[in-house]
């Protein structure tokens, strides 16, 4: 064991020692110097390793060399004449180097076979690397002839140069593709007459095998290239040598094409042929290819143009492969030796645009400023326009290509298709696309995916890319326009509140859940909340952005990135169009982590200083209007979110810094301290419409005072500034109303704390009417300066736009005024008396109010459609104002309009003549003046839509419309002028009352309290209406000696009991309209100005009218759903809830008004009958019901096309229709009545259907006369029926006995009508018709009962005065005779072919 170990540690210490030694040893390094290098190879000797390769000299098979004992001998030998460098382990023998080896077996391998050797078998399947390196041979240079380099008086060899090079050698001649270097050498032996060493020996050819005419596919070896060419064998094309070495190989090859061309002259032509066929299905194609690629390029390299004078013609002929392209080729560029065309053409010059239109759609094209390009225009190149994608002739970028570039790599290319982007959005939204694309621009963008594309730009991190996006964003959900014009109407009356901006299909779900449970509440919201971005945003874009967390990105982008002013600007101004979308969307700016205190910190400091130079290159830390405005607008959203900004983000104390001082005094530039002046007057008004920031005006009531005493001052004509010092005034106007407003409330809310006694009742604001009624002098002198202005024409036009808000606050003053225990009645009656004789009445006769006044239909929204000019580019699920363009035309917010002059006017009026009633008669003059009564009179007839884009419109001239019926409704009993018109009032309150949007519920009841149930607005009650209705009808009624029916003349008594009942019709409608009591008190405050029981300043949502259009007929629709009768049958008179039958009564008497005074009003012609119960056998209802029927059948008004509210189409109330006929009519003839009034021949032939298919037991009871129809017969028999369905029911129920004359009259006469003109019709009809015609006539003439077949086959025509109610022929007329023969004898003649 020990000596084990011994032995061991030796053997281990000796392989270490070697390991270590072996370690020594490096391999040389490119830096080595020969020193170094002769060291290492010392170093190598020394130590005695063994070398990685050895020389041997392995036994040539080939030449017969065997291996054995004699090895090592050989292998001297041979190492004398030649070295020889071997690699361990390889085989000896070279690989198959053919082309391509031949195919095997797949089975073949796996045989056993015995029979080879298994070295050859190795050799045979071995495929490594080694196979092909086992043998590196020496190149023979023996006899290689050594040139030594030229001397030069140069210290160093001249620098090659690629230009030197190729000019002094061609590619042909140096034989391919060769090196720099190898050329220059090449050229070098060309000039001393030498060959070069790498040129292979040309083939030799003889003159003989150019007679022999081959083919081109024989021509394998041979060339046919000039029969003029030298006889003399220059070598072998294909057989270079390579292979071979030695002095005499160059020989050895001359011999084998000797050889070669001897046996191919000893052949015919056919024998070549011959051969060469063989040769081609022996050989690989991809051989043979490579043959005849390897002659062609020696043919094109060897050809010289001296020489083939028929080539150089040829070439001539055909065009130069570089001709047409922008480039030609130089001899000094590399690798352009030859012109690849293909990829040139990028680099051609470009076609010219197509000059002839096309009816044929084609792709827009858009430049960098988003304008759309014609797509014949030539634009240059330089514009940066015209790029190498589809249709690179067409200068511009479509869309397509635009979001594409837009997810590019390069910073450049994003930022520029995003900016291009944001200009197309703008172009669109103002509606600059419209007449020149088709589809919607905003719609496609969208429907591509352009939010989720501006949502990941927004998370790029490159800035201009934020930036760039930002503006798109901006672009996309901003109009300017809107902004401006909602700015414009802030002064107006109730010009705070907004509509929120709510896409329509939010506003159908929320309709869809209002009957659903809280269950099934729940379920819809969980449903709400799993629904993808994509489907978010396809409903609704704003909401789509606030689930894609776009908020959280813009605090980043604000308060980390701190990007460019423009880009702080937009996102501002998107901050203000998210919090306009609704309240919700408002409170999430709100709440969003430290957004808003960024927002605070940065843009509204409580300190800032002077900018140093008037480009300043960052907008933080200076006060900046957009911010303000941003506060304001989510301050409108609720008076909580108000109450926030104001305590716990110190806005109160920004408010302060900013009014305390003049706009001059604020270290701002003249525009922005004006523009936030005004913006910070704006958000303070918004909160003193709450109750709040009243402590504030106490504290700057000294700053008010000197900003209003300076307002004459400020409005110099010349000043630039002039329209911003308007806006600025207007919105201080604005705070003051609304700070007046809230201390007029003050006294009641006191009293109502000592009297709540622990009842939830709001604090008085700290603001008393005390601290307000040192204003109105001030503001009173300035009204008066204003209205002895407008003799002065540099200074009406800004003295028009200041009137109206000096009238409104005097409003709101004598309105607060007139509520307060300090009212003195003798005063105030004296000073109104003054105000309206130095003030009003100078306004309404001023000839420049006039003029103003005669805008009033033009600028109206009620009597104009929407504008036939360009119109923005809207989408439902992004709604807006569509106010762009709003100062190029006519409408209600240019300066054009008397809108705002005339609302404050009205507003005035209606105030003073509540306080004095005197004062009414001294402004008939307004009600009674032609522009007035004129755009009253198109009010009347029109029918304005509503939609998003019109509302917040329609909402101001629906003010000025109630204000001015208001007007009347104080004049109309006093002023016999004014009285004339009261059916023209009536009748426009009327249709306004269907007009009123949310947030107008209180108007509404004023109007059904005040003025649509007034006698004195139906004269015709009490001026002979009546009996002017009877008198009209007395020659009808003579005519109908025998009526049944109640007659007009008893229509007269029931106007005239109508008319006396109008108060108990009014009680009724108010009643049935108690559900809208709680919008109704909320309008109250807001219309009202009770400013402390406002909760928010957005208006409901924009689901349609307040009142349905058809709230005539609401007593019977509310009895109806209050009962709940199903399809099936009804309830008695006793059964129905207590009132039922007189609210009924008054329901019908209001209608019978309307139906023959106020047809135009009454729009919505329903057939909302009673007859869902049994009181329609009541005598009062029936005699009610009866006059309508009446009037409904005389004035055929009736359009049955128009599906009734609530339901999906009137077929589905004639359904319930006939159903209750069928379950409680015994046989009525009134109802009878109503059941066929729809069966009429212009109606849908399905109610026929429904009536002859589903319901025919009803023929037996429909006992209806046609002198009780009240209706001509002729509108139900003409014109004749041309539905077969239907014309089979008639001759089915006819011939069944179910439609018998007894039972049923009127339609017996109408099924006989209708069958006997089909069957003896002699228009040329379809097969099936006729077949049906001939098989009825057979029928009929084969019938049992006689007198149903003479009724058919003789009906004349129908005569509502006869016995039976038609007329008969007394024999067949003989065409028709003819044809009944005609069609028997093809009934005969068939019977007989039969036969």
């Amino acid at each position: 064991m020990p000596n084990y170990f011994c032995e061991e540690g030796e053997h281990m210490q000796s392989r270490k020692s070697l390991v270590s030694f072996r370690g020594m040893l490096q391999r040389p390094k490119p830096t080595d110097s020969e020193a170094d290098l002769l060291r290492e190879q010392e170093q190598f000797l020394t130590s005695g390793a063994t070398s990685a390769a050895n020389v041997v000299r392995r036994p040539d098979k080939r030449r017969g060399e065997t291996g054995g004992d004699g090895r090592e001998h050989n292998r001297e030998n041979e190492g004398r004449k030649r070295d020889v460098v071997t690699i361990e382990d390889l085989p000896d023998q070279l690989p198959s180097l053919t082309p391509a080896p031949p195919k095997k077996s797949r089975f073949k391998a796996n045989r056993v076979t015995f029979d080879d050797d298994a070295e050859e078998r190795l050799d045979k399947h071995d495929t490594h690397i080694s196979a092909v390196l086992s043998r590196i041979v020496e190149r023979d240079t023996s006899s290689t002839p050594v040139s030594l380099p030229t001397f030069t008086g140069m210290a160093f060899p001249k620098v090659l140069h690629r230009s030197e090079t190729s000019s002094q050698v061609p590619l042909s001649s140096a034989g391919g593709k060769k090196s720099i270097f190898a050329r220059h050498i090449a050229a070098q032996r060309l000039k001393e007459g030498k060959t070069p060493l790498y040129c292979a020996p040309e083939a030799a050819q003889t003159p003989e095998l150019r007679e022999k005419n081959l083919s081109p596919d024989a021509s394998m070896d041979t060339d046919q290239r000039d029969a003029a060419a030298s006889p003399t064998v220059s070598g072998s094309r294909l057989v270079s040598g390579q292979g071979l070495g030695g002095p005499y190989s160059s020989g050895e090859i001359m011999r084998i094409h000797v050889e070669n061309q001897a046996k191919l002259e000893a052949m015919s032509q056919s024998e070549i042929i011959e051969e060469q066929r063989k040769l081609l299905t022996q050989l690989d194609p991809r051989l043979v290819d490579f043959v005849r690629s390897r002659k062609a390029k020696s043919v094109l390299s060897s050809a010289s143009p001296s020489k083939q004078p028929k080539a150089k013609s040829s070439k001539e002929n055909v065009p130069s492969e570089s001709e047409g392209l922008p480039v030609k080729r130089q001899k000094e560029w590399v690798h352009m030796d030859k012109l690849e065309p293909e990829k040139l053409e990028w680099m051609r010059d470009l076609p010219a645009p197509k000059k002839k239109g096309t009816k044929k759609a084609m792709q827009a094209r858009f430049d960098f400023a988003g304008g759309l390009i014609p797509p014949t225009e030539d634009l240059p190149t330089h514009l940066g326009l015209h790029h190498h994608g589809e249709e690179p002739e067409r200068a511009g970028y479509s869309l397509q290509e635009l979001f594409l570039l837009s997810r590019s790599q390069v910073i450049q290319q994003r930022t520029l298709a995003l900016s291009t982007l944001a200009n197309i959005l703008s172009k669109a939204r103002a509606g600059e696309y419209q007449s020149v694309l088709t589809g919607s621009v905003m719609s496609t963008l969208l429907d591509a995916g352009l939010l989720f594309l501006l949502r990941f730009a927004l998370d790029d991190s490159v800035e201009g890319v934020m930036s760039t996006a930002v503006h798109a964003l901006k672009a996309l959900l901003v109009c300017a326009e809107d902004e401006e014009c909602l700015d414009c109407t802030f002064s107006w009356f109730h010009g705070i509140a907004s509509f929120p901006l709510l896409p329509s299909a939010q506003e159908e779900e929320g309709d869809e859940d209002e009957g659903q449970d809280e269950t099934m509440k729940e379920a819809a919201k969980e449903k709400e909340a799993r629904k993808s971005d994509h489907d978010v945003a396809r409903q609704d874009t704003v909401k789509g952005l606030l689930q894609m967390k776009l908020l959280p990105r813009l605090r980043y982008i604000l308060e980390v990135v701190q990007p460019a002013p423009g880009a702080v600007h937009d996102i501002l101004e998107v901050l203000i169009r998210i919090s306009r979308h609704s309240s919700s969307s408002a409170t999430q700016v709100l709440d969003c982590p430290r957004l808003m205190e960024t927002v605070m910190s940065n843009f509204l400091p409580n300190s800032w200083t002077a900018a140093s130079s008037p480009l300043t290159q960052s907008v933080y830390g200076v006060p900046l209007a957009s911010a303000m405005k941003l506060l304001r607008v989510v301050a409108t959203s609720g008076r909580h979110a108000c109450a926030r900004l104001l305590n716990s983000l110190g806005v109160s104390e920004r408010l302060s810094c900013l009014l305390s001082a003049e706009p001059s005094e604020l270290l701002l530039e003249p525009t922005e301290a004006l523009r936030i002046t005004t913006e910070a007057y704006r958000l303070w008004a918004v909160a003193a419409g709450y109750g709040q920031a009243c402590k504030l005006y106490i504290h700057l009531y000294p700053a008010l005072v000197k900003a209003l005493q300076s307002v004459h001052r400020e409005l110099a004509p010349s000043d630039p500034l002039l329209s911003l010092q308007l806006q600025r005034i207007l919105a201080l106007l604005s705070l003051l109303t609304q700070v007046t407003h809230t201390a007029g409330c003050h006294q009641e809310l006191q009293a109502g704390m000592v009297s709540s006694q622990g009842e939830e009742c709001p604090p008085p604001p700290p603001v008393s009417w005390g601290h307000v009624t040192g204003l109105q002098a001030l503001l009173l002198g300035h009204l008066k300066g204003l209205v002895k202005s407008l003799d002065n024409p540099v200074q009406k036009d800004h003295s028009l736009v200041l009137i109206p808000a000096y009238l409104i606050y005097l409003e709101a003053y004598y309105y607060q005024l007139s509520k307060q225990s300090c009212f003195k009645p003798v005063d105030t009656l004296q000073e109104l008396e003054q105000l309206t004789s130095d003030i009003l009445l100078p306004i309404i006769s001023h000839s420049v109010v006039q003029s103003l006044i005669k805008n009033l239909k033009s600028s109206s929204v009620v009597c104009n459609g929407p504008s036939s000019q360009l119109r923005p580019d809207t989408i439902p699920s992004l709604p807006g104002l569509a106010c762009a363009g709003w100062r190029a035309h006519l409408g209600l917010v240019v300066s054009s309009s008397p809108f705002p002059l005339l609302t404050g006017l009205g507003l005035l009026l209606e105030t003073i003549t509540g306080i004095h009633k005197g004062l009414s008669c001294k402004v008939t003059g307004l009600l009674l003046s032609e522009p007035v009564i004129g755009y009253l009179r198109s009010c009347s007839q029109a029918t304005p839509t509503l939609s998003q884009t019109r509302a917040w419109l329609l909402r101001h001239e629906h003010h000025l419309l109630y204000l001015l019926l208001q007007l009347a409704h104080k004049l109309v009993p006093i002023e016999p002028e004014v009285a004339k018109h009261a059916s023209l009032y009536h009748q426009v309150a009327l249709v306004l009352l269907t007009w009123l949007l949310p947030g107008s519920e209180y108007l509404a009841h004023e109007m059904l309290s005040t003025i649509i149930f007034s006698k004195d607005f139906i004269p015709e009650g009490h001026s002979g209406g009546p009996e002017a209705v009877e008198l009209g009808e007395l020659k009808l009624h003579e005519e109908i000696q025998h009526h049944p029916s109640p007659s007009l003349q008893a229509v007269g008594t029931l106007l005239r009991e109508a008319c006396v009942q109008l108060p108990s019709i009014r009680g009724c409608f108010l009643t049935h309209l108690a559900y809208l009591e709680s919008s109704v008190l909320v309008s109250r405050d807001a219309l009202l100005c009770c400013n402390p029981w406002i909760n928010s300043h957005l208006l409901p949502e924009l689901t349609g009218p307040t009142l349905p259009s058809d709230w005539p007929f609401l007593p019977l629709v509310s009895l109806y759903e209050r009962t709940g009768v199903s399809d099936g049958g009804g309830l008695a008179v006793e059964q129905l809830p207590p009132g039922a039958l007189q609210a009924v009564t008054h329901c019908l008497q209001w209608l019978l008004l309307l139906e023959i005074w106020r047809e135009e009003a009454l729009r919505v012609k329903e057939q909302k009958h009673v007859i869902m119960f049994d009181l329609f056998l009541e005598k009062p209802v029936q005699k009610l019901t009866w006059g309508l029927f009446r009037l409904l059948t005389r004035l055929d008004s009736l359009d049955l096309n128009v599906p009734p509210p609530g339901l999906a189409s009137f077929q589905d109330l004639y359904s319930a229709l006939l159903a209750q006929y069928e379950a409680v009519s015994f046989g009525d003839r009134l109802f009878g009545c109503w059941v066929l009034l729809p069966l009429q021949r212009r109606y849908s032939a399905t109610m026929r259907l429904a009536v002859f298919g589903e319901h025919e037991s009803m023929l037996r009871s429909l006992g209806v006369t046609l002198e009780q129809l009240c209706i001509p017969i002729e509108r139900f028999t003409s014109p004749p029926e041309d539905s077969l369905p239907l014309l089979r029911l008639y001759f089915r129920s006819l011939v069944t006995g179910a439609l018998k004359l007894c039972w049923c009259p009127v339609l017996y006469v109408v099924a006989l009508s209708h069958v006997n003109s089909f069957i003896f019709s002699q228009d040329a009809a379809a097969q099936e018709v006729e077949a049906a015609r001939h098989s009825m006539l057979r029928k009929i003439y084969y019938l049992t009962d006689e007198v149903l077949r003479n009724h058919l086959l003789l009906f004349r025509l129908p005569h509502q005065n006869s016995a039976t109610g038609f007329e008969m022929y007394e024999q067949l007329p003989p065409i028709r005779a003819k044809r009944l023969e005609s069609v028997l004898g093809l009934r005969d003649s068939s019977d007989d072919k039969g036969d």
